[in-house]
Formats: structure tokens, C-alpha cells, sequence
């Protein structure tokens, strides 16, 4: 049977449903943030910076969309644990989560430092647990299913020298991304995961503008960076009910990057 327009438009729309982005006061989490919202979404903007969250959510809401501003620090537990009580009173129970937060510290292994190491433990790996957790608790209690988008990387699934606190976290989201998936199963509540390739952002933007970064992306398959906007078919297709045959799956966005380097 063929699918119309109109079929396929509301498989991919997040009318009614309540959207909370980590990490979105920049980059990746700022357009996901629009994204969503632009589907239908109310969208709570989740980040330390309370002035570029609010910018953020601002933004929505001039562009006809519903949003919220939150404060939150994934690296603690008590302020998710708020930031969610929070959105439930005031927007009701998240059946959206995007796990976006990020933090690199490069450095060699042999000169990494404690703080190095755990703090990107904190923010990438124990912070998504965590969130996924409050949200999943939150949907069970209601008997409601939802979705959990974790943002890992290519450097999930390839190694790349000075990034072994980056990588290990990021592999370790893809294997949570699966646990997550047959823990939260038989609650209807699916967990898949986008691993971007490279891709400009207010964290890559000053490596990617070096020689050396010049130089990297000139090797690339297709000899450029991902724009960001190609991130946005993969982010609805998880977050919509287009995906509703999808649990534990990684989508690798890189045009061939990680495949070259396996």
C-alpha cells in the first residue's frame, strides 16, 4: 500500500510531545533544539549557561515554537534530578531526550590528568546514564513510552591518538545505548544513538581552522566537513514515530569517515 504525503509527514512529526536537549546552548544542541521544535516538539533547552539557554529558547518562541529554558549540569545528578521536576511542572513528562552534552580535554594518555579523565567521564558517559534514567523513571510511572537519542561519535567505533578519554566515553555510549534499549524494552521506550562524523561546531571550530585540522579534512572521503543540517534527518527519524521498529540501533553520520579508518 502506498504512503501518502500526509502519512509519512505525521510518522515524522513530534506534535504533542515534550522534547528536553542537553547541551543546548551551542552547536549540535542549539540547531536540535530548533529542529525538534520545528516538528512540533515543546523543547526544554538544557545547559550550564543560563544566558545562552535562554537565547536558545528565546529564539524558538520568536519562531512560533514553545520552549523552555534550563539551567542544568549533567556532571550532577541532583541538578538533573531538579531540572526534570522542573520541566514536569511547568511542561509536562519528557517523552523526547537528547543526550548531547559533550566535553574533550585532549591530551596524550601518558600525560592526562585525573581531572582530564573525569571530567569527561562525568559529562559524556554518567551524565546521559543518568538523564535517561530520570526521564525512563518519569515515563514508567505513567505507563507512557518515549525516545532517548544519545549523541556518541565516530570515535565511538575508531581511535584517534590524544582522544582516549573522548573515545572511551563514546564508545561506552554505544554499549549503553544497546543496554538502555532491552532494560527500558518492555516499557515502550526506545534508545538509539547518532555518531556524528566531523562536523563545525563552537568546540571543533578552532582545530578544524588550524593547518593541522585543514589538513585532516582534506583527507576526508568527501574532502569536507558534515554540514549540520544534515544531522537533522537522522535526529527526527529517531525522535519520531518513524522509527518506531528501532531500538539499540547506531546511525553513523560521516559519509564513509569511520569506514576508512576500520
Amino acid at each position: 500500500m502506498a504512503a501518502s504525503q500526509d502519512d509519512i509527514g505525521r510518522r515524522f512529526s513530534l506534535e504533542g510531545r515534550v522534547a528536553l536537549v542537553t547541551g543546548a546552548s551551542s552547536g549540535f544542541g542549539e540547531r536540535f533544539a530548533h529542529v525538534l521544535a520545528e516538528a512540533g516538539a515543546g523543547v526544554i533547552c538544557a545547559a550550564r549557561r543560563a544566558d545562552r539557554v535562554e537565547a536558545v529558547a528565546e529564539g524558538i518562541r520568536k519562531a512560533g515554537g514553545r520552549a523552555l529554558a534550563c539551567v542544568m549540569d549533567v556532571a550532577d545528578r541532583s541538578s538533573i534530578v531538579a531540572g526534570f521536576d522542573r520541566v514536569q511542572a511547568e511542561f509536562g513528562t519528557v517523552d523526547v531526550l537528547v543526550n548531547n552534552a559533550g566535553l574533550s580535554a585532549p591530551a596524550a594518555a601518558q600525560d592526562m590528568t585525573p581531572e582530564q579523565w573525569q571530567s569527561v567521564l562525568d559529562v559524556n558517559l554518567s551524565g546521559g546514564f543518568y538523564a535517561a534514567q530520570e526521564m525512563a523513571r518519569r515515563l514508567i510511572a505513567k505507563g507512557q513510552g518515549g525516545s532517548i537519542i544519545n549523541i556518541a561519535s565516530i570515535l565511538g567505533h575508531a581511535a584517534k591518538a590524544w582522544f582516549t578519554n573522548y573515545g572511551t566515553t563514546k564508545g561506552a555510549v554505544i554499549h549503553m545505548t544497546q543496554h538502555l534499549a532491552l532494560d527500558f524494552v518492555d516499557h515502550g521506550i526506545r534508545v538509539n544513538a547518532l555518531a556524528p562524523g566531523y562536523f563545525p561546531t563552537e568546540m571543533t571550530n578552532p582545530f578544524f581552522e588550524s593547518e593541522a585540522g585543514k589538513a585532516e579534512v582534506a583527507a576526508l572521503p568527501p574532502k569536507r566537513l558534515g554540514r549540520i543540517e544534515e544531522l537533522d534527518g537522522p535526529l527526527l527519524l529517531l525522535a519520531s514515530d518513524a522509527s518506531s521498529y528501532m531500538s539499540g540501533s547506531v546511525i553513523t553520520v560521516d559519509f564513509g569517515h569511520s569506514i576508512r579508518l576500520s
